[in-house]
């Protein structure tokens, strides 16, 4: 353990012997039991846990289920949706508990009793402890609305889940010390110490059971480690703003939630719906999910298992594509950026990691992927070319792309010249110098059209696409943040920057369309008007596209404007919506009567996190490794809020240990070889950014979105 740290967490470590376990014995104190949030009744908000395999949960604090999509989900089938509590017949009404929610469980307090509620590593398996009961029996009964039968059988009750009849759910007690049936489920004395929840087959579930009730403490123990070592021994964040250090403790964790292995290892794209591998989604996420955290080998082996799903038929019109989406029902590949993504990821990997002997390892689909777009996909110009709905901004309904962005996106054009660079690079690496030079000499064409088709320094702006015509599309977005590699003008940058922000960037997060544009939709959900499908990318917040705002800003050393959107990422993540995440949207405009905004989407979404993580390390602490040239540049934007400060990170095969104290600086990398290279913090006078403000909602007097009022409301 670096020194910077080891007495804040010995601190926090070695204090035990205070919480009482169910049991006789007792459990130690971990860093995971100060990440507890209190959540009243009245706040009633959602949570998540995954088993990091193919099975998540998702509830409500003080609410039995409500939600189509509540309940435990394993591979994308729904399995159940809740289950009710209940002392000597008693049921435990959720409304009346107090509540605290951790990362690796929920504990909700009653004045009959106390339950947690837990996932496992690895098992589909749930546990639900009672302890401190007033009474002499405990009872559970699941929800009857996804099952299809119920069994009695010698260990318990089996039901079998109506969207997967080949598998079964096994309700026991969590000691076996007798139990009897009841209407929907199970009573058992007060000894068996709750109930155990197990699925698979038959023969699975009583194998489970019997594993669980011999090895489940120490699966418990194992699961709390694994998170505790993300955030003691990879990320450790200790600063004078304790807020600060929760919300990035709990993004850390909940992002890390998402790392799964349903179809090899990947990133769930957010939950609670997209439980299910998206490459766009996946590679947006690695930095902040896998890179910044040190986890190396785990993002290894997402890039090399997401190879295997790549389009390799000469013939395909996807050919040399990686997927757009896999899931346990099917590969799609209708996207033309998750492709450069893997191959810029798989580069990035190598800075972090220095690992250089995995380009041999990824090289083959890279040089495919590279290749296929150069031959189906290119135009003469050198851009990648693509359909309507073929970049992120990519709903259909009906068939009708929501925000056509054909034939050629600006950030499209980024991603490909990242691709390019990045696949030149790799291709140094395997010895395949033709190659190298041939992809580098397209990504130097693309890079000497681009300003010229692209920047219109008239109106401070970056074209979002070139129709198939050639002629440009002038709707202000987001995405032209992303180009800005491709741009030599700096002055019109820290422009488009500002354009960006002040008409884009709202304190609750970056908006898909302006909002004097008339097919701008001022609310995400707003159902008696539109479709949310047709507000999706035409007004929506989303909040990954905070990361690139935040990133320009703080670029041009407009760090404290950045702080504000990030400290109010913060908070929601603290006190609004799904415990310990951010959301997938928001709205664009607050409700009549409201000075914030709702939330909408899934509510706990990877990019989301992951952007919000990234920012915070390579951009306000500024760290940037390059471990194949063995440096490690620290360029730090440090909010005047933050006085002190002490982190550290896994580069290469060593920690980089990160002190920061009234304005001095002090670093030092143990563990492997690398230059630091450090670049003081200095003022950045920007005439351009004076008097900078978030966007502030100031609506047309009328959109076409509101022409026509729908009663009933629409609905998919």
């Amino acid at each position: 353990m670096n020194k910077f740290l080891s007495r804040h967490i010995f601190a926090i470590t070695s204090i035990s012997l205070v919480i009482a376990a169910c049991t006789d014995s007792v459990d130690v104190v971990s860093p995971l039991d100060y990440l507890g949030i209190e959540v009243t009744s009245a706040e009633n908000r959602e949570y998540s846990f995954t088993d990091k395999k193919s099975g998540y949960w998702y509830g409500t604090t003080h609410q039995d289920s409500v939600f189509f999509w509540s309940g435990w989900n394993i591979s994308k089938k729904r399995i159940f949706s809740d289950y009710q509590l209940s002392v000597d017949g008693k049921s435990l009404n959720r409304k009346e508990a107090s509540c605290t929610v951790y990362p690796n469980r929920i504990v909700r307090k009653w004045n009959l009793a106390k339950e947690t509620f837990s996932l496992v590593d690895n098992y589909p398996v749930l546990y639900i402890s009672l302890c401190e009961v007033n009474g002499d029996s405990i009872g559970i009964s699941l929800n009857q609305d996804l099952l299809a039968d119920g069994v009695n059988s010698e260990n318990g009750l089996f039901y079998t889940p109506k969207e997967n009849a080949n598998g079964r759910i096994l309700v026991s007690p969590a000691v076996d010390c007798g139990f009897a049936f009841t209407c929907n489920g199970i009573k058992a004395p007060i000894s068996s110490d709750g109930f155990i929840i197990t699925y698979g087959t038959e023969d699975e579930c009583e194998i489970l059971l019997k594993k669980f009730r011999s090895e489940g403490k120490m699966w418990l123990k194992e699961r709390a480690d694994r998170m505790n070592s993300l955030i003691t021994e990879y990320n450790p964040i200790i600063s004078n703003l304790k807020d600060l250090d929760k919300a990035l403790n709990w993004l850390t964790l909940t992002t890390d939630e998402l790392v799964t292995e349903q179809q090899g290892m990947g990133i769930y794209a957010g939950l609670p719906w997209f439980n299910e591998y998206w490459g766009r989604d996946m590679f947006i996420s690695m930095p902040g999910t896998c890179l910044v955290s040190g986890q190396f080998d785990v993002a290894k082996q997402i890039l090399l298992d997401f190879a295997k799903f790549q389009d390799k038929n000469p013939e395909s019109p996807t050919y040399g594509r990686i997927p757009n989406r896999a899931n346990p029902d099917g590969i799609l590949y209708n996207t033309t950026d998750g492709t450069p993504r893997f191959v810029i990821q798989a580069f990035e990997l190598l800075e972090y990691s220095g690992d250089t002997a995995f380009a041999s390892e990824i090289y083959p689909a890279v040089k495919m992927s590279i290749d296929a777009s150069c031959q189906n996909f290119t135009d003469d110009k050198g851009y990648l070319t693509h359909a309507d709905a073929d970049t992120w901004m990519d709903v259909k309904r009906d068939g009708i792309p929501g925000s056509p962005r054909g034939n050629c996106a600006n950030d499209i054009q980024a991603l490909w010249y990242g691709q390019l660079k990045a696949g030149s690079k790799l291709a140094e690496l395997v010895g395949d110098k033709e190659s190298a030079d041939r992809w580098f000499r397209l990504a130097d064409k693309i890079r000497s059209n681009f300003e010229h088709d692209y920047c219109c320094k008239e109106d401070n702006m970056v074209y979002d696409h070139l129709n198939s015509d050639g002629t440009p599309d002038k709707q202000l977005r987001p995405n032209q943040l992303y180009c800005f590699e491709m741009i030599g003008d700096e002055e019109f940058k820290k422009k488009v920057t500002r354009r960006c922000w002040e008409e884009l960037t709202y304190p609750w997060g970056v908006a898909s369309l302006a909002q004097w544009d008339k097919q701008f939709h001022p609310q995400h959900e707003n159902w008696h008007y539109y479709h949310k499908d047709d507000a999706y990318h035409n007004g929506t917040v989303w909040l990954w596209n905070n990361g690139i705002a935040m990133q320009r800003m703080i670029e041009y050393g407009q760090v404290e404007a950045a702080w504000q959107l990030f400290q109010n990422m913060n908070r929601q993540a603290l006190v609004e919506g799904a415990v310990g995440s951010l959301s997938e949207n928001a709205d664009a405009h607050p409700r009549e009567g409201r000075s914030w905004v709702n939330r909408s989407g899934t509510f706990l979404q990877a990019w989301s996190n992951a952007e919000h993580l990234r920012v915070w390390y390579q951009y306000f602490l500024g760290i940037r490794p390059d471990m194949m040239s063995r440096v490690i540049t620290i360029e730090p934007k440090i909010p005047k809020e933050i006085t002190s400060l002490e982190t550290s990170l896994k580069i290469g095969k060593g920690t980089l240990s990160y002190r920061y104290s009234d304005g001095k600086f002090d670093f030092r990398f143990d563990g492997d070889d690398a230059e630091i290279r450090f670049i003081e913090p200095k003022e950045l006078v920007e005439p351009i950014f004076d008097g900078v403000k978030f966007c502030s909602p100031s609506p047309l007097p009328h959109y076409p979105c509101f022409d026509v009022y729908h009663d009933p409301a629409l609905t998919y």
